[in-house]
């Protein structure tokens, strides 16, 4: 087991510490919430847990299905062993259903199913708040290689398929989420950050409840009963 040294970094939803390995960091899963670039602030009691368990275990099911990934081992509800990369500045948001930013975008109602799922680019940058890039913006701005690109895309399209199966077994719809990847020092692309209420939108197949941080945005009730939701759904318990 890899012994945890110095914090490198906090985000909203994580902490990063260095190992003593320089192939491997801990990843410490918080409970603070944040929403619309930062500027809705809140704890949902015991996310971190959840966003710990459920992104391991389903990172567990992407690896056996031949997606490469940047999970090592978990230590504990809330700290996990990655691979250490650099990640990627281009954040993927795959949709299979209309909602939030989509919907509000190109003035559709939510929960139209589309025929086949969209493809989004985002470029990884706070101060810009993450605006929406298309495959030239991200080669005229180096931030990934068209190879790179193709890999992410096709590897993020068998993501969607594997875990859109996986959650409609649970009862669950993916209406849509969003993926980081990150290279390996050799320059092999590997699924990084987490899959989790915080990062997909999921949505009960019979009621269209929202079990997702929506309810956080929103202010629908329920936030931290939505995630525990999720998670026995997602462990079957």
């Amino acid at each position: 087991m890899v012994k945890k040294m110095e914090q490198l970094y906090e985000g909203k939803a994580k902490k990063v510490f260095a190992t003593d390995d320089p192939n491997y960091v801990i990843v410490s899963y918080k409970d603070d919430a944040t929403a619309f670039d930062g500027t809705k602030r809140g704890t949902i009691m015991g996310k971190g847990a959840v966003n710990n368990r459920m992104s391991n275990f389903l990172m567990g099911k992407l690896s056996e299905a031949g997606v490469p990934t940047h999970f090592v081992e978990e230590l504990s509800d809330r700290e996990t062993v990655v691979k250490k990369v650099r990640i990627v500045p281009l954040e993927v948001i795959i949709r299979n259903v209309s909602a939030g930013s989509f919907a509000k975008r190109y003035g559709v109602e939510e929960g139209i199913v589309f025929d086949e799922p969209t493809f989004e680019f985002s470029y990884k940058n706070d101060d810009l708040h993450d605006p929406l890039l298309n495959t030239s913006h991200a080669l005229a701005l180096k931030l990934a290689t068209k190879e790179e690109i193709e890999t992410i895309r096709s590897m993020a399209l068998k993501i969607n398929d594997i875990l859109k199966a996986f959650f409609a077994d649970c009862g669950v719809r993916l209406i849509d989420f969003k993926l980081e990847f990150g290279r390996l020092p050799d320059g092999t692309i590997v699924l990084a950050d987490e899959i989790s209420p915080d990062t997909c939108r999921f949505w009960d197949a019979k009621t269209n409840e929202k079990l997702d941080k929506d309810r956080f945005r929103r202010d629908l009730g329920n936030v931290e009963e939505a995630y525990q939701e999720m998670m026995r759904r997602v462990f079957g318990k």
